[in-house]
């Protein structure tokens, strides 16, 4: 076995995820640089319990968003068509709400509203989001003449460090994290970097020029399966 490999990941991860990259001989450290704290606030109780009485489409493009809104919630599980981001969001709302409450998922918030606009008969939808959600999924929905109740659940905001010891790779997973990464950092030239989906990818590319990697899927999981296939083959 050569040298161990030593790679960045800006969010935390499973430890099992951790183990399994050492027996790749690939060392994972994880260091966060964005922190999410729910929006708790007298209002956004009470437009999340007013959307609770209805019968309606609700979105969630973040696993942040899922968790405020069942911390609200507390036990109550709505009449909601559920329209939301595979894999750890999915997981999520699968494991509250019910997997007969999933009307429809996608691997990005673009083609998330293409499945809303093709699959619901909804003209109006409720989007539980945080405060640097993207634009993409409301301008797409509003241009079909969708109505989109915004709801901002949580905030972002950026823990930036600086580093000293060079890494193999950078696993990303955010355009905040992004940000807050090259506040204080810049990567080195033969060093890569994992993206989650297109969009942290297009936000890596305003601050560097190297190699970027997307993941197959956009899971967390997904994305250090192939930091381990591409970084173990270079041993």
């Amino acid at each position: 076995m050569g040298d161990t490999i030593n790679i960045l990941s800006t969010r935390p991860l499973d430890d099992e995820i951790l183990q399994e990259a050492s027996r790749q001989g690939i060392d994972i450290r994880v260091l966060s640089f964005i922190d999410t704290a729910p929006v708790q606030t007298i209002e956004v109780a009470e437009e999340v319990e007013q959307a609770a009485l209805m019968e309606t489409v609700v979105v969630f493009t973040s696993m942040n968003a899922v968790d405020a809104v069942t911390d609200i919630l507390f036990g109550h599980v709505p009449d909601w068509q559920i329209y939301c981001i595979g894999n750890t969001t999915r997981k999520l709302v699968a494991d509250y709400f019910g997997e007969e409450s999933i009307a429809g998922t996608a691997d990005s918030a673009g083609n998330l509203a293409d499945a809303i606009i093709d699959g619901s008969y909804a003209d109006e939808v409720f989007f539980f989001c945080g405060d640097q959600r993207r634009d993409e999924l409301p301008d797409k929905l509003k241009k079909a003449g969708i109505l989109v109740n915004e709801i901002v659940v949580y905030e972002t905001v950026a823990t930036p460090h600086k580093l000293t010891e060079p890494f193999a790779g950078v696993l990303f997973y955010s355009p905040s994290a992004v940000d807050s990464f090259f506040i204080h950092n810049r990567l080195p030239d033969h060093a890569l970097a994992f993206a989650i989906g297109n969009t942290t990818a297009n936000a890596i590319r305003k601050y560097a020029g190297n190699k970027i990697i997307i993941a197959d899927e956009p899971g967390k999981e997904q994305l250090v399966a192939k930091a381990i296939e591409i970084l173990g083959n270079k041993k």
